[in-house]
């Protein structure tokens, strides 16, 4: 069972002391009994000495006393055993019968042989007992009581430092400058875990703020080339003097160019989206984005010969509108290129939930695959990076995006309501 190291540390503890305050009082309670029952039994060897001593002195047994503890049985036998033994003891004055010890011997009176017995009431010794075990009992429940106090209270201030700690670390951001703050503690190990800690996301970030500057400087320092290939190449194509296989491949360079640049694009927003480098939010209409992006891909979509059918009801949302339009951009672009001839293209919107479907190969994607990295379809002529962007997107807003592949469509749903 998954809880708190506080609620295992409770438990343990608890079980723990309970156990052991439980066969400690099961041996206390055998202890406290053997040593009242021997202290019984000594009162009744002390009292058969006197008897014994009378007997010799006076040569008859005592008279009888009211509560006729003494009694004597005459017998043959010539030898027998001192024993002490448990036996039911009348009290005469609330006449009732109590527990009791006794003892017997053999004792000769003139001569003759008798089997004296001493009865003695032992429900004072019990009652004792009782008196003792119930204290005991709630020494133990106060002792646990005062154990789950201090559990909860004392170690609760104890642990206040690693709580204040583990609150820093979740809350910390790689891309801001604000470093984890620890707080003292008398404990070693703590202040020795903040320590670590600090010194691990000073690293980390100084790491990252040099891999952030060193890739956009990278990808800035990328376009400028890639700019002008492209412009080259550009009128390369538009040279007439050029042979046909001159130009197939001038086409060729200037497409995988393209592709090159898209590819530096999507890395450089993927950074921005990881590290919340976006324009601030604002209140969207997504079926109104919807409405624009059909119109957009009007002839991508007619060129195909696919349907399109839109059922929109009214979705307010507050995100950054470029981030949106990537997002929306990415789902048509998804759903044209994948599609086949004289497919279709079924968006809805119901309440908080957008639905992207789309025909195309009839064979299900794999649900994490889909979503990975550089993940690409066989006949995908992309960068294999747009899944990866709608799924950092929607994380970065606490969006759910899923696949599914239902009645032979290829389906991508966005729960907007997380």
């Amino acid at each position: 069972m998954i809880m708190k190291l506080s609620a295992h540390y409770n438990k343990a503890s608890i079980i723990i002391s309970v156990s052991v305050l439980l066969i400690s009082g099961i041996i206390y309670y055998i202890i406290i009994n053997h040593i009242a029952r021997q202290q019984l039994d000594n009162n009744l060897a002390d009292e058969l000495e006197e008897l014994v001593a009378y007997v010799n002195t006076n040569r008859s047994f005592p008279k009888s006393d009211n509560e006729d503890r003494v009694s004597a049985v005459r017998t043959n036998l010539n030898a027998f055993d001192t024993k002490f033994f448990n036996t039911p003891f009348l009290n005469v004055r609330e006449n009732e019968n109590e527990t009791g010890r006794a003892v017997a011997a053999l004792i000769k009176v003139n001569g003759q042989n008798y089997i004296a017995t001493i009865v003695e009431s032992s429900e004072n010794t019990e009652y004792l007992i009782q008196i003792i075990l119930f204290v005991t009992i709630g020494l133990t429940a106060v002792l646990l009581s005062v154990l789950v106090i201090t559990n909860r209270y004392v170690l609760k201030g104890l642990w206040r430092p690693f709580h204040y700690m583990l609150a820093q670390v979740k809350g910390f951001n790689i891309a801001s400058a604000n470093e984890i703050k620890t707080m003292e503690s008398n404990v070693d190990e703590f202040n020795e875990l903040g320590d670590a800690v600090t010194k691990m996301s000073s690293r980390v970030t100084t790491d990252y703020q040099g891999l952030k500057t060193f890739t956009e400087n990278a990808s800035h320092e990328m376009m400028t080339p890639l700019a002008v290939i492209t412009s080259k190449l550009d009128m390369l194509i538009q040279d007439e003097t050029l042979r046909s296989d001159q130009l197939s491949q001038i086409t060729d360079i200037y497409s995988a160019t393209n592709k090159l640049a898209r590819l530096n694009q999507s890395l450089l927003l993927l950074v921005k989206i990881d590290n919340n480098l976006l324009p601030e939010t604002e209140p969207l209409s997504i079926q109104t984005i919807i409405a624009e992006k059909a119109q957009q891909f009007q002839e991508l979509i007619h060129n195909k010969n696919i349907e399109l059918e839109l059922t929109l009801d009214t979705l307010e949302i507050n995100a950054s509108k470029y981030l949106m339009d990537v997002l929306i951009n990415n789902l048509f672009s998804n759903a044209i290129r994948h599609n086949e001839n004289g497919g279709i293209i079924k968006i809805a919107i119901n309440h908080k939930i957008l639905l992207f479907q789309n025909s195309g190969e009839q064979m299900p994607l794999t649900d994490i695959t889909a979503l990975e990295r550089f993940y690409k379809g066989k006949a995908s002529e992309g960068t294999g990076l747009g899944l990866s962007i709608m799924k950092n997107i929607c994380r970065l807003y606490g969006f759910e995006l899923t696949y599914s592949f239902l009645n032979n469509l290829h389906s991508f749903q966005i729960d907007f309501g997380g």
